[in-house]
């Protein structure tokens, strides 16, 4: 299948504006369903549905290995509750049964802040390093086994808490160390998968396993703690990732051309819409000119921005439940999952809903990832603040909370597939430079929570609220102001310019 000028979208771009790029004949598009993209967008959802499980199961298990009786424990005992308990636990005891025998630890809050952002520390190294070798290589092992081995690791769990808080915080910064490479090696998949026109909804629905894992990961944390023992989560969590494993290394292909299973109308749509653009990239990049471009540094200081937010309530929200409102462990995991389960289809929609701006010329590129990336950061930041004077109402705080990660994921559409609009041959080492910078605030955000919520009081997590809604409202403005959805001139290679100025020159001669 070719064009209707005989180009691909990506190439087309070269000689004219990327935000009037010549759209695909729609009856020239094999269908979605059942397609080998669409697949790939499904096994790509679970795998990162893991991903989240494995990473988000220790904020809500923190809450059952902690020894909130020891007087050195991670809860002061003596402080008075900062808000009144949920109706109908006033006079019931909070004390977390678990069965017998089941170890916790005297963590303070600075170090439950250090556990809870180590994951980080080995998630910054990866990034960039995975995104290279996925855009040479083919992100498909790299993707695989980033999970995989984070799925390993969750298994050892339980033995490195037991040695102590140390052994438990490099565990986690080498799971992290190890899931660092999944995302750049799904867009670098992505950058040979997904017709341009399909970007945003193929993107977005493979992302949005993160939200949809971390809905899942918190309540059924909350509750196999209580019936099992917070051990079995790092048991059950681990054991369900090395079995996404063999799906994966079965159904998965890293380019069209070499699927098995790919029907040949749908390989010839995959590569020809794609072009050149689709292709590894070589061991060579442009680095001086990706180090001064404006629109890359636009999407790394949003990206942070926005990460600022999501970050804190990924890791520090079940803390908030336990410590302000008081809910038991089984309500804190299944209210703190609220917010993701809000964002998993709010994310999907953004896709779909980006896609058919694009495709039916309502607003170019450009313009759809501004108003995508404006509303995903402005809003969540509005119902932050509305927490902050919320005050000790539970159903206020819950809604406001759940609606500001619910309406970020509007943003999945914006900033979050932007690197493979102004470069998809660099697509996978961009977001890996990107997510780097992203990371930034996983790290720091807990740590910050921690020195501001020392004293488990209402003040100091309206601290912790204002400061996430401050920096996403900043974030927005400067992705508004200079945000690009080009493909930009140093993504595009010698013998592709060559190519579209003949073309050009030819058309100018007719």
């Amino acid at each position: 299948m070719t064009l209707p000028n005989g180009c691909s979208i990506n190439t087309d771009a070269l000689d004219q504006n990327a935000d009037t790029q010549v759209l695909l004949e729609k009856d020239a598009v094999p269908p979605q369903c059942c397609s080998a993209r669409l697949n790939l967008a499904i096994l790509m959802f679970f795998g990162f549905s893991m991903v989240y499980g494995l990473r988000v199961n220790l904020s809500v298990a923190m809450v059952a290995m902690v020894n909130t009786t020891d007087p050195g424990g991670g809860t002061n005992a003596t402080v008075d509750p900062a808000c009144p308990f949920p109706p109908g636990q006033e006079n019931g005891s909070r004390a977390l049964r678990q069965p017998d025998g089941t170890p916790q630890y005297p963590w303070d809050s600075e170090t439950q802040g250090w556990l809870l952002g180590s994951f980080f520390f080995g998630y910054l190294l990866t990034q960039i390093p995975g995104g290279y070798l996925a855009g040479h290589y083919g992100g498909k092992v790299f993707l695989g086994l980033g999970v995989f081995g984070t799925a390993v690791l969750t298994l050892l769990t339980p033995v490195a808490a037991g040695l102590g808080s140390h052994w438990l915080f490099a565990l986690r910064a080498l799971e992290g160390f190890g899931e660092g490479v999944t995302f750049p090696a799904m867009m670098a998949m992505w950058a040979r998968w997904a017709p341009p026109l399909e970007r945003s909804r193929l993107i977005t629905l493979s992302g949005s396993g993160a939200s949809f894992g971390a809905f899942l990961a918190l309540p059924l944390t909350g509750y196999i703690c209580e019936k099992l023992g917070w051990p079995a989560v790092f048991y059950l969590c681990g054991g369900a990732g090395c079995l996404w494993f063999v799906f994966w290394c079965a159904l998965v292909s890293d380019d069209p051309r070499t699927h098995r299973r790919i029907s040949k109308e749908e390989s010839d749509y995959i590569i020809n819409s794609i072009g050149a653009q689709g292709k590894r990239h070589g061991w060579s990049l442009p680095l001086l000119s990706m180090l001064l471009s404006v629109p890359l540094w636009t999407i790394i200081i949003s990206q942070m921005c926005s990460n600022w937010s999501y970050y804190t309530l990924l890791t520090s929200l079940p803390t908030y439940m336990n410590d302000i409102l008081h809910f038991d462990l089984q309500s804190n995991g299944f209210l703190s999952s609220l917010p993701y389960l809000g964002s998993f289809p709010v994310s999907v929609l953004s896709g779909v809903a980006a896609d058919w701006l694009i495709e039916r010329k309502v607003f170019s590129i450009t313009n759809v990832r501004k108003i995508f990336t404006f509303l995903g950061l402005l809003l969540p930041a509005v119902f932050l603040i509305a927490v902050c004077y919320a005050g000790c109402s539970h159903i206020l705080t819950v809604t406001f909370l759940t609606l500001s990660t619910s309406v970020g994921g509007i943003s999945a559409a914006g900033v979050y597939v932007n690197q493979i609009d102004i470069a998809p041959r660099y697509a996978g080492f961009l977001l890996g430079v990107t997510n780097t910078f992203g990371t930034i605030p996983g790290v720091v955000a807990p740590i910050v929570t921690g020195y501001f919520t020392e004293d488990h009081t209402l003040a100091g997590w309206r601290k912790v609220f204002w400061v996430a809604a401050g920096i996403n409202i900043g974030g927005a403005v400067i992705y508004t102001m200079f945000g690009s959805g080009e493909i930009q001139a140093w993504a595009v290679e010698d013998e592709e310019r060559d190519e579209a100025e003949r073309k050009s020159s030819r058309s100018t001669s007719t």
